[in-house]
């Protein structure tokens, strides 16, 4: 059903509920091209968000590889199987998120992981997800504010969890009362990876071209922006002004 719900997720979610993960699990939230999320909610009434990852295609398998090849968590390790490695993929994710959230990084709190399905904190309200950056209306100064804050995060996330995100961009951000959330971070790599550098590039030119080129503000160059995340400057000129 919906392509998600084969015998053995519904087993998994069948397994969480009797662990007392899940009590609850409601409509679709999203829908991307390798999971879908789902409102749900916990014995306790609170809202979660249940993601599942697809495991009826291999279309996606030689985008997903890349990420775990260099990864030494899971190098080596790679099944044939697409639904094992929708289940490497999503312990992958859940082990990004633990370590980010460890680090101090604003994401999503992660709760547990079985399988092709992750719990996690659900970010936004009654079933309505947070707007993503790109949706957002903010004045010059929150967002320079929501900027200042990204910026730190993304090196929290390389200095304190080792990880870069690897697909950041104004579509992988959440903005809930006056705060951001990284999330979908899946693809996220150590920084031990052979292209965690290119990268973490990407991810900066991508900020820097959201709030640059779109928004409009007078924010550091590229390299200052870099320079800062992987800690060769303790400062950023401009930043703490912001």
């Amino acid at each position: 059903m919906e392509e998600v719900f084969d015998t053995a997720t519904v087993k998994t979610i069948l397994n969480l509920v009797r662990k007392r993960y899940i009590y609850e699990l409601k409509g679709v939230v999203s829908a991307g091209k390798e999971a879908r999320v789902y409102w749900g909610t916990d014995f306790r009434g609170n809202d979660i968000a249940v993601k599942i990852y697809l495991t009826s295609t291999a279309e996606f398998r030689k985008g997903l590889i890349k990420y775990l090849r260099g990864d030494p968590r899971f190098d080596g390790k790679i099944p044939r199987s697409t639904r094992k490695l929708m289940c490497l993929w999503a312990r992958k994710e859940f082990r990004n998120y633990s370590l980010m959230n460890e680090a101090g990084v604003s994401v999503p709190k992660p709760i547990t992981q079985l399988e092709n399905v992750l719990v996690m904190e659900f970010i936004g309200e009654k079933g309505r997800r947070a707007p993503l950056l790109k949706e957002v209306e903010l004045s010059d100064e929150e967002y320079y504010e929501i900027f200042k804050n990204l910026i730190m995060d993304v090196r929290k996330m390389y200095r304190v969890a080792g990880l870069v995100h690897g697909d950041l961009s104004e579509y992988n951000v959440m903005i809930w009362r006056g705060r951001h959330y990284i999330i979908d971070v899946s693809q996220a790599v150590k920084v031990t990876h052979p292209n965690a550098h290119e990268f973490l590039v990407r991810d900066l030119r991508n900020i820097r071209r959201f709030f640059a080129d779109e928004i409009g503000l007078d924010i550091p160059s590229l390299g200052e922006l870099y320079n800062y995340v992987i800690g060769d400057t303790d400062s950023l000129a401009g930043i703490d002004e912001l």
